[in-house]
C-alpha cells in the first residue's frame, strides 16, 4: 500500500493540472458563449431580429451536436487538433485540449440558463437608467445570477474530473491512467483502490467548496 501511495503522487498532479486548466479555458470560451446564447435568444438584447433567431438555432445545433458525443470518442477525434496545439497527442498538456472542448458547450448551456433565471424586471430598470448592454451583463446579470454560475461550475469541475479519468485511457496521464496502467493492467488492487479513493475525495473536496462559495454568495446579500 505503501508503494501505491507514492504511485499517486505524480497521476494526481496531473489530474489537478488537468482539471484547473481545462476549467480555465472552458470558463473563458464556454462563458463568453453562454452570454451570447442567452443574448441571442433575449428580446432585450437580440429585440426578435431574424439575424439573431437563425444564428440563435445554428448555436444550438452545433453544442447540441459537440455535446451528443460520448467524451471517448471525442478525445480519439480530437487528437489531431492535440497534436496540432501542443506538439503531441499524449499527455496531460495534450489531454486538456479535448477536455475543454467537451466542458465549453457544457457551460455554455449552464451560464446561458443562470443568465435566463434573473428576473427580467431587473433588466428592465437598468435599461430605464439607460445602461448599455455590456454593463447590464457584467455589473446587473452576471453578480445576479453569480450563486447559479458557481454552483453550475462546481458541476463541470467534476465532469471534467470523470472524463480525466477516462484520458488514461489513451495516455492521458493522471489518476485514470495510474488505475489503468499500474493498477488493471498489472493486477495491482491496492493501485486500483489507491486512484478511486483519490478521485473520490478529490469530487468531495470540489463539490464542498462550491457548495460553501455559493452559499456564502447568497447570505452575503
Amino acid at each position: 500500500m505503501t508503494d501505491a501511495l507514492k504511485l499517486l503522487i505524480q497521476p494526481l498532479g496531473q489530474t489537478i493540472v488537468m482539471i484547473l486548466a481545462s476549467t480555465l479555458l472552458a470558463t473563458m470560451f464556454g462563458g463568453a458563449l453562454g452570454i451570447l446564447l442567452f443574448a441571442l435568444s433575449n428580446d432585450h438584447f437580440a429585440g426578435g431580429r431574424r439575424g439573431s433567431l437563425i444564428a440563435k438555432h445554428v448555436a444550438d445545433r452545433v453544442i447540441n451536436m459537440l455535446r451528443s458525443f460520448p467524451y471517448v470518442i471525442l478525445m480519439v477525434l480530437v487528437l489531431p487538433l492535440s497534436r496540432l496545439i501542443v506538439g503531441t497527442s499524449l499527455g496531460t498538456t495534450a489531454s486538456i485540449v479535448p477536455l475543454s472542448i467537451a466542458a465549453i458547450p457544457f457551460l455554455a448551456r449552464i451560464v446561458e440558463s443562470s443568465l435566463s433565471e434573473v428576473d427580467s424586471g431587473v433588466i428592465d430598470a437598468a435599461i430605464s437608467c439607460a445602461a448599455s448592454k455590456r454593463r447590464i451583463v457584467f455589473a446587473i446579470l452576471i453578480p445576479e445570477a453569480l450563486p447559479s454560475l458557481v454552483s453550475g461550475l462546481t458541476l463541470t469541475m467534476i465532469s471534467l474530473l470523470g472524463y480525466s479519468a477516462m484520458a488514461g485511457v489513451i495516455g492521458g496521464g493522471g489518476l485514470g491512467d495510474l488505475a489503468i496502467r499500474y493498477g488493471y493492467q498489472r493486477f495491482r488492487g491496492d493501485v486500483m483502490a489507491v486512484a478511486v479513493v483519490a478521485i473520490v475525495v478529490l469530487v468531495e473536496l470540489i463539490q464542498f467548496a462550491g457548495t460553501a462559495l455559493a452559499n456564502r454568495i447568497r447570505s452575503s446579500r
